[in-house]
């Protein structure tokens, strides 16, 4: 009779294939990259194939790693219904993401939480960072995953994120006249930063538009109402950075943070594995 599949060893897998990187794997698993890298060569041998191909910078699926990828994603789902079947009632595990952060990566990264604990109930809930940290603060929220804030040291640092000055291919400034922005509503400490760099340099300006969301923002930039100061992977394709050409100020690279009193159990598992699938997103 065959040895059953280790579990750890194929969640392990599962992890390495969604983060592209042991490093991340072992984040999310709250183990090292040894043991990580250990355990596939585990499940390697167990199978028979290589299941990653690897080199110095990247690590990518092999055809059976991506044959046997879904099988090991329901193998973990079975194990994991298995136990709820028996197990404690639903936790629920309440987490505020800002807006300036979420981006177009957020339904991936729900997914990620949900393959780690598909028995959690997930809350998430959308805001400025500012909002968030006063719910944080007042316990109504269990983690929050925002931009630095000012006037604050706590927290930890997921990654530093560039910014730009994006606008529309075809928009153009007319020279004299201030600097059109598009900005989020007030709380919003990426808009208080434009406006202080853009008064510290002389360049006067005005906001064209204010929008409830990135979305929003990215919207009106689209549509050549102005500029926006956003990371790049807020925006959708074609818009393009003008700071240069206009000689607007350098944005700096902006941290985003996470503050969570989730410090074991399930909770603190799913925190980690949100936290390692943030660190593969916010990239340059």
């Amino acid at each position: 009779m065959e040895r059953p599949l280790d579990l750890d060893a194929v969640e392990a897998f599962v992890r390495v294939a969604e983060l592209g990187s042991f490093t991340r794997a072992a984040e999310a698993m709250q183990t090292t990259q040894a043991a990580v890298s250990l355990k596939l060569k585990r499940l390697e041998d167990r199978l028979g194939c290589r299941l990653l191909e690897r080199t110095p910078r990247y690590v990518e699926l092999s055809a059976q790693g991506a044959a046997f990828q879904e099988h090991a994603r329901a193998l973990l789902a079975a194990h994991e219904r298995a136990l709820a079947a028996l197990g404690e009632a639903p936790q629920r595990l309440t987490i505020g993401i800002s807006d300036h952060v979420a981006g177009p990566e957020l339904p991936a990264l729900i997914a990620r939480m949900n393959a780690q604990d598909p028995q959690l109930l997930i809350d998430i809930r959308i805001g400025s960072s500012g909002d968030l940290l006063q719910g944080f603060d007042r316990r109504e929220l269990d983690a929050a995953v925002v931009r630095m804030h000012a006037g604050r040291s706590d927290g930890d640092v997921l990654a530093e994120e560039r910014f730009g000055w994006f606008a529309a291919p075809h928009w153009q400034h007319r020279a004299g006249d201030p600097l059109p922005l598009a900005t989020l509503a007030e709380p919003c400490g990426v808009r208080a930063m434009a406006g202080q760099l853009l008064d510290t340099a002389g360049m006067p300006w005005r906001e064209v538009f204010v929008g409830g969301g990135v979305a929003a923002v990215s919207a009106a930039v689209v549509a050549g109402l102005g500029v926006a100061a956003l990371a790049p992977r807020m925006l959708p394709w074609g818009a393009v950075d003008v700071g240069a050409r206009l000689g607007l100020p350098e944005l700096p690279r902006l941290p985003v943070v996470l503050h969570s009193r989730a410090r074991d159990g399930r909770p603190r598992d799913a925190i980690a594995a949100l936290s390692a699938a943030f660190k593969s997103a916010v990239r340059g």
